[in-house]
């Protein structure tokens, strides 16, 4: 069995992984890992995607747009990077579906995903916006979307065990209104991305309980408030955090060997710690799960 090298904190407060660190502290070494990362053309999913190719795994890289993401993948490639290229507009399940086909058919493993691609609150914070599918458009992405692209993924990533996912919520969270889910009576843009972060986390917990922790450990965090990213900077929030800081976050989720097994958490940067009261109600856990299969299933 191949080691894990330790994870190291920076003096900063921040933590950066190790050279030749292992991820997963697997059998496999980096080089051998398969990693999807979705929305990795942009912000932190493109850090990330350029971190973990830097470290030698075969980083699936996802986008919407076919230049941004032949874009990230030729950097990676300069730096004698493994990465492939897998174009789907997640806002259409059907695409979400052929996503999931395409990563099957192309990998006999995949070690993590990472469901990162999402969007924000919108320039409009009053106007309600809809999918290709016709569900509200920041739950159809943010949430349902790496809800359907994981259960379509599951199979490959528990053949290919211990296997992680990880996936980038928000501080920004409220309770799921399970009478108006579409938000169709008083909409509001913050509403909706903090309820769609929140269904994420619920999600992580409760598929942390369907699946075995030494087959799947699925985890979820809040990677950095207010990062240098497009998303931050088109809201008109102040920056408050680098996107480094968020990477390291997220990458740790991702790679540090001491979190082998850990499953159903949520995490504020480094930290574990606690989301809103809902995600800790069984009962809402899997009235959500129960939604969220009958709104696929529509979309088939």
């Amino acid at each position: 069995m191949y080691g894990a090298r330790a994870w190291c904190a920076s003096e900063r407060g921040g933590s950066k992984p190790v050279e030749d660190l292992y991820i997963l502290g697997a059998v496999r070494p980096t080089e051998e890992q398969t990693i999807l990362v979705t929305g990795a053309t942009d912000g932190l999913g493109r850090q990330v995607a350029l971190d973990l190719a830097g470290r030698g795994a075969t980083v699936l890289v996802h986008g919407r747009n076919p230049e941004k993401i032949e874009d990230t993948v030729d950097e990676i490639r300069r730096g004698s990077g493994k990465a492939e290229s897998y174009v789907a507009d997640l806002s259409s399940l059907a695409e979400v579906r052929r996503l999931a086909e395409d990563v099957r058919a192309d990998h006999d493993r995949l070690d993590v995903l990472v469901n990162n691609a999402g969007i924000g609150s919108g320039s409009d914070g009053t106007r309600r916006e809809l999918s290709a599918d016709g569900l509200e458009l920041r739950f159809a992405v943010n949430y349902l979307a790496g809800f359907l692209l994981t259960i379509e993924l599951l199979a490959l990533l528990r053949a290919s065990a211990p296997a992680r996912v990880v996936n980038v919520s928000s501080a920004g969270q409220m309770p799921i209104d399970f009478a108006d889910p579409m938000l169709e009576h008083g909409y509001s843009g913050v509403r909706a991305y903090c309820q769609s972060k929140l269904a994420q986390i619920m999600f992580t917990a409760e598929l942390a309980e369907r699946v075995p922790p030494d087959e799947l450990a699925v985890t979820a965090l809040h990677p950095a408030t207010y990062m240098d990213t497009n998303m931050v900077r088109e809201s008109g929030a102040p920056i408050t955090s680098t996107v480094r800081q968020g990477a390291d976050a997220t990458e740790r989720l991702i790679a540090d060997p001491s979190l082998d097994g850990v499953s159903g958490r949520y995490f504020n940067g480094m930290r574990e710690t606690r989301p809103d009261p809902q995600a800790a109600d069984p009962a809402a856990r899997t009235q959500l799960w129960d939604l969220s299969e009958r709104l696929v299933a529509g979309a088939a």
